[in-house]
């Protein structure tokens, strides 16, 4: 065991908490795993999901089939439903990654609301839903922003976005495991209900910190990845602008950290991960 996991494991004991497991990269070295708790492999790692939903839009950016300024409406052209607010016609690829769409905050949080009030067709709910302003103007973190890139890469690629996923990045980045929540017509949601192993989720930080290249092999470019790192899609770096991260509901975390040529991710059930993220930031080897 590393120092880092060994002084990680010391400072869990000081802690009201307990993690599940917490993964690291360091140096380009082999993945290593601390488990707290005995429990299911893989675990829900609720809006950390987004990360790799948002990375499907990468995927299809550098195969030149979709850019950030796209109009969804011309993308979803065969699903318009009658009734749907003109506005949303305003509403382009890089409001959904901004979370800009005109959806109130916490929109199809299934996590949190009755899946049924949302009935069979989730799009159709969305986009005849009364916006709560006119897309671009304000930013309000919905569910809602990132199945709709769920829908996108389905509409551009003709795949469902794990099956999208599978082929072009966690097949080659040697993923084990992964199960998603999918809506009642078969899509999976994006925002949330993505269940793997830590081993497997530390490793998309670790591409974007490595500029797109994992273990050698170019499966993003430079450009998307200087996008997301500097537009905030997703990923945000903390108020030093020293590390990356994406967060999840009941303590998951995600970290890129360039200054340690790290990345980190864990997953809890109650854990405070600010508190351990803060521990990780200024740990030194």
């Amino acid at each position: 065991m590393s120092k880092f996991m060994e002084d990680c494991a010391a400072f869990m004991k000081t802690q009201p908490f307990e993690l599940i497991r917490i993964s690291q990269i360091h140096n380009d070295g082999e993945i290593e795993t601390l488990e707290f708790q005995q429990t299911n492999r893989c675990q829900n790692i609720y809006s950390g999901a987004k990360a790799f939903a948002m990375t499907a839009i990468g995927l299809l950016y550098d195969e030149g089939r979709l850019k950030p300024e796209d109009k969804i409406c011309d993308i979803l052209a065969d699903f318009i439903p009658e009734g749907m607010d003109e506005r949303w016609r305003l509403a382009t690829v890089d409001m959904a990654l901004k979370h800009r769409l005109g959806l109130p905050g916490g929109f199809l949080d299934i996590d949190c609301a009755p899946v049924s009030q949302f009935g069979e067709d989730f799009l159709k709910y969305m986009l005849t839903y009364p916006l709560a302003y006119t897309p671009g103007d304000e930013e309000r973190y919905a569910d809602g922003s990132t199945y709709m890139l769920s829908r996108l890469v389905t509409a551009v690629s003709g795949e469902k976005l794990d099956d999208f996923l599978w082929k072009r990045l966690l097949w080659p980045m040697g993923f084990q495991e992964m199960a998603w929540s999918h809506c009642p017509m078969g899509y999976p949601i994006g925002a949330t209900g993505m269940y793997i192993h830590s081993e497997d989720m530390v490793k998309l930080p670790y591409l974007y910190l490595k500029g797109g290249v994992y273990r050698g092999q170019r499966l993003l470019s430079e450009e998307w990845v200087k996008l997301v790192l500097e537009r905030e899609y997703t990923y945000e770096w903390d108020h030093t602008g020293r590390w990356f991260f994406k967060g999840g509901m009941y303590g998951q975390k995600q970290m890129g950290l360039p200054y340690q040529n790290r990345a980190v991710a864990f997953q809890a059930y109650g854990g405070n991960s600010d508190v351990v993220a803060q521990w990780i930031a200024e740990y030194k080897d």
